[in-house]
């Protein structure tokens, strides 16, 4: 499980810096204008970067792949290596499909079509299923066969992504009209922007593969205590093994929440964002700015909570069985938790990024991303010591609070007046209300009996999310109202 999550990581981090993360961010706010302007135009723009990316992408898979090879022939009889070099070449193809997948949905956003986009991911998931329970087993005992069968699974998973988009773009109205010479300049334009893009959007995914790298070197596979050979001194293993895939089903989780809430706030607010910067209303600007970060810390604030909260049962319901042993939910769950107590941080970031973007900047964002990466890199190196993998989540949970904070100072500076009263008043109320959320959840499952099976798995997950949910919107309709009414002002302004 460790090497086939350390080889999924590398394609995916391709598919966040040139998909649906720094391409869609650069590639939106001109195709908007192109389709104002002449959609006829605005077609030929799509028909030409689907093409170019496709032949960009195709290149740097071939040079990857050769180098995976040298990788594997000069170190290929080093098991660990030799599976996750293997594992990394099967879906390395994954980059581009799902890049172009990526690019059709960005269109489609554009065009105010987000349904079939935003269903499209579960395409991957249907065929990772399908693999997992109807062909994998063909192939056990022998596990390593089997993750390579997952791994097939998710490159053709990126096809099928691609496909399942392309009726919708057709019905759009959308004609494959490839004339280079009239969307070159709107091209270059995308281009220019896209670089300092990569580093803005990616933080995040960044410093989460950074903690992969480090729990698979820094990890041991003896049973106790291993001297680390290939560093001075006596220094031990600070972490066993298992710790890469202790970070996967982490991050899986809260990327849940993520999507739902940051991802989804951010997607639909950069359009809007993006017209106010082209007639110039930094007023109007500013406002929804305002507006989005005061939703996604109403909504990230009580997730983040509740993570941590029932980061434990989750685990239990969801893993717990078969090889997945207790000790494994502990050290689960604890990556869990601590990657959940920044889920506020990273759905804000979504929205300030694309903030900055809306207006034209992307130096800032890089700037701030280039130290905030450095920085979880020197708290990584410091907290895996003490914690382990789990300091590799504080780390990253840490410099996301850090990275949100630097970002909305810098822009209320430099950019558009941020409505900070209304901002810090948001966040007050939605502590108070969470903090009573919590007791009440953790209350509730203090009472609840500790073993029962799968069905006493299920009450101690859903009671206390049921609860909690109660008191939270109970406590906001209090003395909260502002916030609950956002809803409706998010829904006008769009």
């Amino acid at each position: 499980m460790d090497a086939f999550v350390l080889a999924f990581r590398i394609p995916n981090l391709f598919r966040r810096l040139f998909g649906e993360g720094a391409l869609a961010a650069s590639y939106l706010p001109v195709l908007t204008g192109e389709l104002q302007r002449d959609r006829r135009a605005a077609w030929q723009l799509v028909s030409v970067g689907l093409v170019w990316l496709a032949v960009i992408l195709g290149l740097l898979v071939v040079v990857l792949e050769l180098g995976l090879a040298a990788i594997w022939l000069a170190w290929g009889d080093v098991p660990r290596v030799r599976l996750v070099t293997t594992l990394t070449a099967v879906m390395m193809p994954y980059v581009i499909f799902i890049c172009l997948a990526a690019q059709v949905s960005a269109t489609l956003h554009a065009l105010g079509r987000f349904g079939v986009a935003a269903l499209s991911p579960a395409v991957l998931n249907i065929v990772w299923l399908l693999a997992v329970w109807g062909i994998a087993p063909f192939f056990a005992p022998n596990q390593q066969a089997q993750a390579h069968v997952l791994a097939l699974a998710v490159t053709i998973g990126g096809v099928l992504q691609l496909l399942a988009q392309w009726p919708d773009l057709v019905a759009a109205g959308f004609r494959f009209d490839y004339a280079w010479a009239n969307a070159r300049d709107a091209l270059v334009r995308i281009l220019r922007a896209m670089g300092p893009m990569v580093l803005g959007l990616t933080i995040t995914q960044i410093n989460t593969l950074l903690d992969s790298l480090i729990a698979w070197g820094f990890s041991s596979g003896a049973a106790g205590p291993e001297q680390i050979a290939w560093l001075p001194g006596q220094l031990h293993y600070p972490m066993q093994q298992g710790a890469v895939a202790a970070i996967y089903f982490g991050e899986r989780l809260y990327q849940f929440p993520l999507g739902l809430l940051g991802l989804a706030v951010a997607t639909a607010i950069f359009p809007l964002l993006s017209r106010h910067a082209a007639r110039g209303d930094r007023r109007r600007f500013g406002e929804d700015l305002t507006l989005g970060c005061r939703l996604v810390l109403f909504l990230g604030l009580p997730a983040s909570a509740g993570l941590v909260l029932l980061a434990g049962p989750i685990t239990q319901l969801l893993f717990e069985r078969g090889e997945f042993t207790a000790d494994d939910s502990v050290r689960a769950a604890t990556m869990i938790a601590v990657y959940g107590s920044g889920v506020w941080a990273y759905c804000a970031l979504h929205v300030l990024v694309r903030g900055y973007y809306a207006l034209g900047d992307r130096i800032t964002p890089m700037k701030i991303g280039a130290a905030i990466v450095v920085l979880n890199f020197a708290l990584n190196m410091l907290l895996v010591w003490p914690f382990a993998e789990a300091g590799l989540a504080l780390a990253t949970a840490l410099t996301a609070g850090l990275q949100v904070l630097l970002l909305m100072t810098v822009f209320s500076r430099r950019q558009s007046h941020l409505g900070w009263r209304p901002l810090i008043a948001t966040a007050l109320r939605t502590s108070l209300a969470t903090f009573l959320m919590t007791a009440a959840g953790w209350a509730t499952l203090a009472w609840l009996p500790t073993a029962g099976g799968l069905t006493a798995e299920f009450v101690r997950v859903l009671l206390p999310l049921g609860v909690c949910t109660l008191v939270y919107f109970a406590a906001i309709a209090v003395f909260a109202r502002n916030e609950f009414r956002m809803l409706y002002a998010v829904d006008k302004s769009s």
